[in-house]
């Protein structure tokens, strides 16, 4: 495994992983918000200004107690209404733009961070989803990027508005007053005492709780994803305990982080609240004695709320900007982890037209999460175009590692794998999959209609060429006769078909793809028997004429097979057609006598029939 790969991998795993120290985390959105930056500077504008039209508002405020009420002129008084009506529709219009702009922003940026996410997790190589669960991976694509929204949508926009009135006020307190603005500065280190000591605490119980809240999400995912086998197995008494244990924990973490966010809040407002009650009561003896008007006392006091306000809006701002560091965090870890399974910087082509050749040699592999255990040891094989190979061999002897390192899932620890005659590893992933098709033993549908699942390895097919695949398939029939034909929506995994239908429609997919080398993870094991021969026949035609490599479990495969090879713990034992293999009394000859008796049966019953 690639070393970022590996190390991401890790941090991924763990639920008791670091918390963000500062807010230095959220730097790393600025490369998602750069595209934007004329909308950055719209917002910005109209952000100030609506910075600038409240603290105007304590200018006018001033002046209609000086100016209107002390002397008495109506005529004043009118005029310093008029300017707060109109310096209140300027901040109703630059708090529209300001809140259209910063939302669109959130939303804008948060959807370029999802689909850079998606983009690197796809192509990870399996070895990362060996020790990944996938319910953590969707909790970062779904809560960590809302927390991310809700900053960059809401909370930063309010935390520089609040920023600008903090500073704003402050120096037009010291305009207003010296001498009282200088008890204001005295209150500011009661203020940030608290912010600091409850912040990292806000900080680690955030992160905390955005794994727990994966950790749910994680199991449930996989419960509901495995549903059919939790209520044959009566399983779900304990999925319903052990989720409610995860979401009890999730809930527990939640509250300790909302207990320490209230605090630093209400910490905050006692401060500044008791600060600003003090002040008034000096600020009222020096408009008694005369040193300052009360026009000047009530602008002062208006400043002083403004940056209460401000200050008190910023501490609980703080730990929203906590939470969107850990999920910043967390995003940036899977956008950094790297693949292991990647393209050279210069790529080797694959020789056209493609022949279908394939090679093993002197392969040594062991899978990333099995390090201690080699699943692949000195295998040496080669496949002519067109010629079809069957691996049999116990399980766990290798057979479904062979297809892996041939789809190029993992590179060997030794030795080489080649297709056409080039080592998978100097070549494009891309290039050289698009010559193979994979039929597995349990197909995969997706929640879609028939055009879609048929066109997975080749979407630019038209119409008439799935039909063509589909019929090849012996799947047209039973797809017409759905409610909406071709067009109707298969359910989730395919759940709207049988077993052999499902298989059917795979091999249509591989049938479209048009591969020079197949794969056939033995697609008739699970069958019925009527199932099983419409689905040989569908393999039959789409075996003709190119490279195939079958893991076998039926006799009938065997005998179709140019050659068999025999794995046992990661090494080939023996080589031949079934015949021969069987005449040696060896491992195969054993594995036929077990897997293959009903089939040898069959067999026997079909000949003694025809003779008759």
């Amino acid at each position: 495994m690639a070393r970022g790969e590996g190390s991401a991998t890790q941090a991924v795993r763990g639920t008791d992983r670091p918390s963000s120290r500062n807010l230095n985390q959220l730097r790393q959105v600025w490369g998602f918000v750069q595209p934007y930056r004329a909308q950055v500077a719209a917002a910005g504008v109209a952000l100030t200004v609506a910075a600038a039209t409240v603290l105007g508002m304590g200018m006018g405020l001033r002046r209609l107690v000086d100016e209107g009420f002390a002397s008495g002129n109506a005529e004043l008084l009118d005029q310093a209404v008029l300017v707060l009506i109109g310096v209140v529709l300027l901040l109703a219009a630059s708090s529209y733009a300001r809140f259209y702009l910063v939302s669109w922003l959130g939303e804008r940026v948060v959807g370029d961070i999802r689909r850079a996410v998606y983009a690197r997790v796809i192509a990870l190589s399996p070895a990362y989803f060996e020790v990944t669960r996938t319910g953590e991976i969707l909790s970062r694509l779904t809560t960590d990027t809302s927390i991310l929204q809700l900053v960059i949508g809401t909370s930063a926009s309010f935390a520089l508005r609040n920023t600008l009135l903090l500073i704003g006020g402050l120096a037009l307190l010291v305009v207003t007053s010296a001498k009282l603005t200088g008890l204001v500065v005295l209150v500011v280190p009661l203020v940030l005492v608290p912010i600091l000591v409850f912040g990292r605490k806000v900080r680690a119980l955030s992160r905390a709780s955005q794994d727990r809240i994966a950790d749910v999400g994680a199991y449930a995912e996989e419960s509901l994803g495995a549903i059919r086998t939790v209520q044959a197995f009566g399983h779900e008494a304990i999925d319903r305990e052990r989720f409610g244990a995860r979401t009890e924990s999730a809930f527990a973490t939640a509250v300790r982080r909302i207990s320490a966010r209230a605090m630093l809040t209400s910490i905050v407002i006692v401060f500044v609240f008791g600060a600003v009650a003090i002040i008034l009561w000096i600020g009222g003896h020096d408009v008694l004695d005369g040193r300052i008007s009360a026009g000047e006392l009530s602008a002062f006091v208006f400043y002083a709320v403004v940056v209460a306000s401000a200050a008190g809006a910023i501490s609980e701002v703080i730990g929203d900007l906590q939470r969107a560091a850990g999920a910043t965090e967390r995003l940036m870890e899977l956008l950094a982890t790297e693949t292991e399974i990647a393209a050279p910087d210069q790529p080797l082509a694959l020789p056209q037209p493609a022949r279908g050749e394939v090679a093993f040699e002197n392969l040594a592999f062991r899978y990333p999460a099995r390090p201690d255990v080699s699943a692949l040891e000195n295998l040496n094989f080669q496949v002519a175009p067109g010629e079809k190979i069957a691996i049999v061999g116990p399980s766990g002897a290798g057979k479904t590692t062979v297809f892996q390192l041939l789809l190029r899932f993992y590179d060997p620890q030794g030795g080489r794998v080649l297709l056409d005659g080039v080592d998978l590893r100097a070549a494009d992933p891309g290039e050289v999959r698009a010559r193979i098709s994979l039929v597995p033993q349990e197909p995969v549908v997706f929640s879609a209609d028939a055009w879609e699942n048929i066109r997975y390895g080749r979407p630019e097919a038209s119409d008439e060429d799935v039909r063509e695949a589909a019929q090849a398939a012996a799947a047209l029939e039973f797809l017409e006769a759905l409610p909406e034909g071709l067009n109707t929506f298969l359910g989730e995994k395919g759940v709207r078909l049988s077993g052999g239908q499902r298989q059917r429609l795979a091999i249509a997919r591989a049938i479209l793809r048009d591969p020079a080398v197949l794969l056939l993870d033995e697609a008739t094991s699970a069958l019925d028997a009527e199932s099983e021969r419409a689905v040989q026949q569908a393999l039959d035609r789409l075996m003709a004429g190119r490279t195939t490599l079958v893991i076998a479990h039926r006799l009938a495969t065997v005998l179709k097979a140019d050659r068999i090879l025999v794995l046992d713990r990661g090494r080939i034992v023996e080589t031949g057609t079934h015949a021969e293999l069987t005449a040696r009394g060896g491992l195969y000859a054993r594995l036929a006598a077990l897997q293959f008796d009903e089939g040898v049966a069959t067999a026997a019953r079909a000949a003694v029939a025809g003779s008759d």
